[in-house]
């Protein structure tokens, strides 16, 4: 009798993960390999925040915490949210988990009976659905294709909605696609959302700070205060901080469910890392300075990248509002075949070509749950990425 368990079945490792591990095996091989399969900053973390974890160390500083953080980081989480969202939480009303994956994870395990229905947008941030299913729910897609902007229409979400609704999971900006909302599209979807008062919302901010074009963030509670006391807003230092390493996660919602969220941590990970937890607070508390300036790299980076990719064969690219990602359409190499005589059917086709062919690492449309697309990172420097899609332009002109 195996000894995995039954649940197991229902997820797939993450691909993202996946794509990078393989292009890191092969790099290792001696392959000349570009990997645009990574989501997270290329930027060092700033100096402040990395001295205030080295303090927290010098201070012993080093031993358990409260199991969902510390009271000085949830005071600095509840600041943030006031000063650059408009929301007033207390301490009561914050949890701090091992990264935003833990964040949301916790919360599917203490919200989900079997046959309770998550709405999520597609495309998707991978491990959406499993989180889902890992918890017995079930995850009700609602397709979003990009002459839609990627974005979750009103009607469609209506449409989505039934007496098993549980949860629906915005994420603004998007990963994959970069797409984020504006303010009168969260407008219309919480309109939808104030007529079904048993669904709650998820949000996830965690690119909050990565909109370009004079765009305005804005998160569903501070939209609509009628559905504060069924939003829990997800958010973290990951992106914005250059983080990603230092795993810390937190979001805000009602008291019932943050005591839920961490009596699931408590028999888990219990607290997150003491010292990130220090650095965070000096994330959250310190100078934000040199966000303005990692966005304007990102968005030279992006204009790069929807630039060059729109100038190959077969190739569309939506400009995206935010976050550090692009999703193309690789429709148009669907069905032409490879200097080796393979048609590429599908676009895991495509992303296995552009690995093989050019070197260049990409994750396929169908792991976020819309095809034929691919997410490409631009969190990597200008050269690899002009490197990177000058063989991606190369590959599309090879095929017949």
């Amino acid at each position: 009798m195996p000894l995995i368990a039954n649940r197991l079945a229902r997820i797939k490792p993450s691909p993202t993960i996946a794509v990078t591990t393989k292009a890191a095996e092969l790099k290792a091989a001696g392959r000349d390999v570009i990997g645009l399969g990574a989501g997270e900053p290329d930027f060092d973390t700033p100096a402040n925040i990395k001295k205030a974890g080295i303090a927290a160390i010098e201070r012993g500083d080093t031993k358990y915490t409260a199991v969902d953080g510390t009271p000085a980081l949830k005071k600095a989480i509840c600041a943030k949210f006031e000063r650059e969202n408009g929301l007033k939480y207390q301490p009561n009303q914050v949890t701090v988990g091992t990264g935003g994956k833990q964040v949301i994870y916790n919360a599917m395990q203490a919200t989900l009976n079997p046959g309770d229905e998550v709405i999520i947008p597609a495309p998707y941030w991978v491990s959406y659905p499993d989180m889902v299913q890992l918890a017995e729910g079930t995850p009700v897609f609602v397709p979003c294709p990009q002459n839609n902007g990627f974005k979750l229409r009103p009607e469609d979400l209506e449409a989505a909605i039934t007496p098993k609704t549980r949860w629906i999971i915005l994420n603004s900006p998007s990963n994959p696609t970069g797409a984020a909302y504006t303010r009168a599209e969260l407008r219309a979807l919480c309109d939808v959302l104030l007529k079904h008062p048993h669904v709650w919302i998820l949000t996830d901010d965690m690119y909050e700070h990565l909109v370009y074009d004079d765009f305005e963030f804005t998160t569903p509670a501070q939209i609509e205060p009628k559905l504060y006391d069924r939003t829990l807003t997800m958010n973290g230092v990951s992106k914005a901080y250059a983080m990603t390493g230092w795993r810390i996660g937190y979001a805000a919602g009602p008291v019932e469910l943050i005591k839920a969220i961490g009596a699931v941590q408590s028999h888990s990970t219990s607290n997150p890392s003491s010292i990130s937890q220090a650095a965070s607070v000096e994330a959250l508390n310190g100078t934000q300075d040199f966000i303005p300036k990692h966005k304007a790299i990102f968005k030279e980076r992006r204009d790069l990248v929807v630039d060059m990719l729109n100038k190959a064969k077969g190739i569309f690219c939506h400009k995206p509002e935010g976050a550090f990602y692009v999703y193309p359409s690789c429709a148009g190499a669907i069905g032409r075949k490879t200097p080796q005589g393979k048609t590429i059917q599908n676009d895991e086709d495509f992303a296995t070509y552009l690995l093989e062919s050019e070197g260049v690492a990409v994750v396929h449309g169908a792991a976020f749950g819309l095809s034929p697309y691919f997410r490409i990172s631009y969190a990597t420097s200008n050269e690899a990425l002009k490197e990177a899609c000058t063989r991606i332009q190369r590959a599309c002109a090879a095929l017949t």
